[in-house]
């Protein structure tokens, strides 16, 4: 996919989810943020960039760790994730977070600026993720942390299906290479190439609880990278998508509800000190 619609696709198609995100991922999602809270640490004072915010999820967290004498500041490429993280922080009245809409790829940020970076599921989206990385690398002071996490091994991923499911029924790929990073090392290897040191990685499995089928394709299609296909479709392709999705978690399901597997890969590096 040429990298420009693919930007368009991520960038409608998660202002499309805004509103139902958290409903129907804030706990699915809980290990993948609790692991790259554990291994980043966020310390009182600190200056924090939660790159991919969504809604907030990670970026008030780091915010309750820097504390008044910190800062979080949290970007996405969704205008409407962006708004709607804004109006959380507003009835948190929380004067220390602050969110911008922004392209990962490309960070209107002065260098050596923040302690810590984050990115909580957000680099498979990115059409080029070496250079989003390497403008994470920039923006990070020297000795400073960046903890990235994304989803783990396809195998490991049970609700891996739906891409493919939606793509048949669209003219070009809705997430191409979605899982490359979760293979093997390659994140691993992604954050040495762009000159960070001490590189950890973790492997988090995880369960995606459904109450039933609704609840489950309600997750796969109407929030996250397919939602834009998924508003297109009339009612008949979405009836047919629905179904094979259904079929393709079936093994997964335990009397109404679904219990699918899932992996995330959390990986934790820093910038070298100056004159290393």
């Amino acid at each position: 996919m040429d990298a420009r619609l693919q930007r368009r696709v991520q960038r409608y198609g998660w202002d499309l989810a805004a509103d139902g995100y958290e409903a129907l991922w804030q706990a699915q999602l809980a290990d993948a943020r609790a692991g790259l809270l554990a291994m980043a640490a966020p310390a009182s004072g600190e200056r924090v960039l939660d790159v991919a915010c969504g809604t907030g999820l990670v970026a008030f967290e780091a915010a309750r760790a820097v504390g008044p004498a910190g800062a979080v500041v949290g970007i996405d490429l969704s205008g409407q994730m962006v708004e709607a993280a804004r109006l959380r922080a507003s009835k948190k009245a929380l004067s220390s977070v602050h969110f911008a809409r922004m392209d990962a790829e490309s960070l209107a940020l002065p260098d050596a600026s923040f302690d810590l970076v984050l990115c909580a599921l957000g680099l498979m989206y990115v059409p080029d993720p070496e250079r989003a990385v390497r403008e994470m690398r920039r923006v990070l002071r020297p000795g400073g942390r960046m903890v990235l996490a994304v989803w783990g091994e396809r195998s490991r991923c049970g609700w891996a299906d739906v891409f493919p499911i939606v793509d048949a029924e669209v003219a070009s790929e809705v997430c191409p290479l979605f899982f490359r990073l979760g293979q093997r090392d390659t994140l691993a290897r992604l954050c040495a190439g762009a000159g960070l040191e001490a590189v950890e990685e973790r492997r988090i499995a995880t369960t995606l609880r459904y109450a039933d089928g609704n609840e489950a394709c309600n997750a796969a299609f109407v929030s996250g990278p397919v939602a834009l296909a998924w508003s297109r479709f009339g009612a008949e392709v979405r009836m047919r998508v629905r179904a094979r999705y259904l079929e393709a978690i079936a093994a997964w399901r335990q009397g109404r509800g679904y219990r699918v597997p899932g992996e995330f890969v959390v990986v934790g590096a820093v910038a070298p000190e100056r004159g290393v």
